[in-house]
């Protein structure tokens, strides 16, 4: 590999290049071209200049030359404290777990590299949280002269993996945030960043899908998908659009081999922006607060509901005293719409009540029992310890009955499996793998606390609510503190 020559390399291309015009115009089929221990795919090219074969017409080198600039490299490191072994001079000094004679622990450094995007020319750098997490020292290199600054961190956000940073720099390059929600599926993208640490890199792709979330559980998610090559180093990167426009800070791929494998994962411009003005603003990110607990609706839990087909999310639970409360929302509703606009995602409803904040006023439509009213509710701030948590996704559709053995929960099993004080039901002992309600999600350990919105506190009312439910059989389950609904067909 070391001994492929830049001339053989350029003479590898041109010929590939020449052949894959030739190839097209006399419509073969091209083989691999091997050379040096490389084999080279020729790539069919979209126009040649006939005055001047060797240019090549269509390029983002004017898009890419105005970006680059504004991309930084960002390193951080870390101290910590290992335990001391009488072996750690010795280069197998890591294999022993602990100092078995007592020595005194030895500090270590660890490192990381990562990327960011200079948004404002004084100095104020976005970046992905996990690139700079716990560093004691954070450096950021400028891509156009290599300069050199110490960092300091205005703020961070990890419900969204977001960071600000700010170095004493003045009249640096930056990158013009877009508005992210006019990016379609189809647009093509590029993602620069320090891969490996290799230093500046650009990747083509194309936008491949919109809202991805699930990646993590805890946080605010909303993702740009894209298949621009993304890889460890360009965490904090820009992913821009053909103008030179930032739509995107990459933050994650989605990889079985540790390396990108088509699948990349940006936070939107929309996104960033927001959380980028509340940290330089107050140094902390503040989001707006309901009080409940929802899920999808799944066409049974529609049908369970009086719904004709399944829209909205679900409500499961409903904290004392919260906002939702106040207003009155119960369990058991259903939120349809959100300041008049449908609402037909979970992930999108809970970002757009955290982003209206604390003190906004919004009107919910709600279906209950069939029937639509409207619902004013005041937003309160979401308290810190629940950030991350706040409207947590249910996890899991459900189902009941056939294949299902149930006992009444005692006060005994209820502190020894940590359920919530006060909780009352039948506690699910056997659900049959092959049952319609192990299919629909319920599983051993949950408690069933209704029954079609009946509740239900021994075997005996459990037993009679399932003999009068429809089909469906629409149950309210607590799993391990977390409330949700399991629906399941009976035919």
């Amino acid at each position: 590999m070391k001994n492929f020559s830049r001339v053989s390399r350029r003479w590898a291309i041109s010929v590939a290049a020449v052949a894959a015009l030739a190839g097209l115009l006399a419509g073969w089929s091209l083989p691999a071209i091997s050379g040096n221990g490389r084999t080279m795919v020729p790539v069919l090219v979209s126009s040649v200049n006939a005055q001047n074969p060797e240019t090549i017409t269509g390029t983002f080198a004017p898009v890419v030359r105005k970006a680059m600039p504004a991309v930084v490299n960002i390193s951080s490191s870390r101290v910590t404290r290992a335990p001391r072994s009488p072996f750690f001079e010795s280069p197998f000094g890591d294999l022993f777990g602990g100092d078995p004679f007592g020595g005194a622990p030895r500090e270590r450094r660890e490192s990381g590299l990562g990327s960011g995007v200079i948004v404002n020319p004084d100095g104020y750098i976005l970046t992905n949280n996990h690139v700079i997490e716990r560093a004691t020292e954070i450096t950021v290199t400028l891509s156009n002269d290599k300069r050199e600054f110490p960092a300091k961190v205005i703020g961070t956000d990890p419900p969204t993996d977001l960071a600000l940073l700010k170095i004493e720099a003045k009249n640096l390059p930056v990158l013009v945030l877009s508005d992210s929600d006019k990016v379609k599926i189809g647009d093509l993208a590029l993602a620069i960043g320090n891969p490996f640490g290799l230093g500046e890199t650009v990747t083509m792709g194309i936008i491949s899908a919109l809202g991805r979330s699930g990646i993590n559980p805890q946080g605010y998610e909303s993702f740009i998908q894209t298949d621009a090559a993304i890889n460890p180093g360009n965490s904090g990167g820009a992913l821009i659009n053909t103008n030179g426009e930032l739509i995107g800070i990459n933050t994650a791929i989605i990889s079985r081999s540790g390396g990108f494998q088509g699948i990349g994962f940006a936070v939107p411009s929309n996104m960033a922006r927001m959380v980028m003005e509340q940290l330089l603003q107050s140094g902390k990110v503040t989001r707006g607060y309901i009080g409940v607990g929802i899920q999808e609706v799944t066409p049974a839990m529609a049908r369970a509901f009086g719904m004709k087909e399944p829209r909205g999310v679900a409500v499961t639970s409903v904290e004392p005293g919260s906002p939702a409360a106040q207003a009155g929302i119960e369990t058991g509703d259903v939120i349809v719409s959100f300041n008049g606009e449908p609402v037909s995602d979970l992930n999108a409803f809970r970002n757009r009540v955290a982003a209206m904040g604390p003190g906004a006023e919004i009107r919910l439509g709600i279906n209950r029992d069939g029937k639509e009213q409207s619902l004013n509710v005041k937003l309160a701030e979401l308290p810190t310890q629940m950030a991350g948590r706040q409207e947590e996704p249910a996890r899991g559709p459900g189902g009941v009955i056939e294949g299902v053995s149930v006992e009444t929960l005692s006060a005994e099993q209820a502190r020894r499996f940590g359920f919530p004080a006060g909780i009352e039901g039948v506690v699910v002992t056997q659900v049959a793998p092959s049952s319609k309600a192990y299919d629909a999600g319920l599983r051993p350990g949950d408690v069933i606390v209704s029954v079609n919105r009946r509740p239900v506190k021994t075997v005996a009312e459990y037993a009679q609510a399932v003999r009068q439910a429809g089909d469906p059989v629409l149950l309210r389950v607590n799993r391990r503190g977390q409330s949700l609904f399991v629906a399941v067909e009976r035919k």
